[in-house]
């Protein structure tokens, strides 16, 4: 089999092209791979913190993902923001680099198979920067427009490093997600727009509906639903989205386990059941995947799932 792309770049058909030809798999949570790498992400950067000091890792957990099966990439920026970066004393160029530098790890684990894996660029909520939990409450009190110009920068850093999407995720509140939607206008690349959310409201207690609607009328918008969720929420979000925004849905949840941000652990028990990937294909799901405490077992397991072959396509390139 004849590669798709070159070393190290983007596979020859577009995201979206790709979506509308079938499911793709995404990949698990990136922290717990690390975590399970033996790496240390207690600090307030979370696992963005190693795409200074510890890059080699974040390959490694983009590669195992590969391995499993996965066909899409998030890069290690979720709670990667240049006020964050500023804390540490890295300044703005430098993190720029950093910014890229999540491109082009997960691009260089993809590079390792002669199958398509594409790249998106993970944009985190504002409240990941303040690394409290609030990722999870939204409403943080900031405008529209201060979100926007908050996620503006980190929008075009990304951007210019050249993945493939953006994935605007773990979105709790509409008025994010509209900033969200504003600051990626004009950079060139198709989003996915992704709600964290309780029940049948966002985060934030807004309509769900609501929520997705603002996908619809979005050209940019390739794909919108949910992700770091409660998987029992998943199933009836999925249907939402596809029926409000017309759109591929996105849907990515987490273990089942409830995140403490005060004890800064996770408790309860995992009700992640891979067999749910079927409900969500029906339903209209296009992009499926795990999100934190979901690891490569789970993604290998929706692989089979999906097509049985996916995680031998091809092989590793020599």
């Amino acid at each position: 089999m004849q590669p798709v792309r070159s070393a190290d770049g983007p596979p020859a058909r577009a995201l979206g092209q790709a979506l509308l030809e079938g499911a793709l798999l995404l990949d698990g949570g990136l922290s717990n791979q690390l975590e399970a790498q033996g790496c240390d992400l207690s600090d307030a950067l979370w696992s963005a913190r190693l795409l200074a000091d510890g890059p080699g890792q974040i390959e490694a957990a983009h590669t195992t993902y590969v391995r499993a099966g996965a066909q899409v990439l998030i890069t290690a920026s979720y709670q990667a923001t240049f006020e964050g970066f500023a804390r540490r004393g890295i300044g703005r160029a430098r993190a720029a680099e950093l910014f890229a530098r999540s491109v082009r790890l997960a691009r260089r684990a993809a590079g390792g198979v002669a199958r398509e894996v594409w790249v998106a660029g993970s944009v985190g909520p504002y409240g990941a920067m303040l690394a409290d939990g609030s990722e999870y409450r939204g409403r943080y009190g900031l405008s529209v427009r201060e979100l926007e110009r908050f996620h503006r920068p980190r929008v075009e850093a990304l951007a210019a490093a050249g993945p493939d999407a953006l994935a605007l995720e773990t979105v709790p509140d509409i008025d994010e997600a509209e900033a969200l939607l504003r600051a990626a206008e004009g950079c060139g690349l198709p989003v996915w727009l992704s709600y964290s959310v309780a029940g049948d409201r966002t985060r934030a207690g807004q309509p769900l509906e609501a929520a997705f609607a603002l996908a619809s009328e979005n050209d940019r918008v390739l794909a919108v639903g949910v992700n770091c969720c409660d998987p029992a929420d998943a199933d009836r979000a999925v249907r939402m989205a596809a029926d409000v925004a017309r759109k591929p849905v996105v849907v990515y949840p987490n273990s089942g386990e409830q995140w403490d941000a005060g004890g800064r652990g996770w408790a309860g028990d995992a009700t992640f059941d891979p067999g749910r990937v079927r409900v969500w294909q029906e339903a209209g799901a296009r992009l499926v995947g795990g999100c934190c405490r979901v690891g490569p077992d789970t993604i290998a397991e929706l692989a089979g799932l999906l097509g049985g072959t996916i995680a031998d396509e091809g092989g590793e390139r020599p």
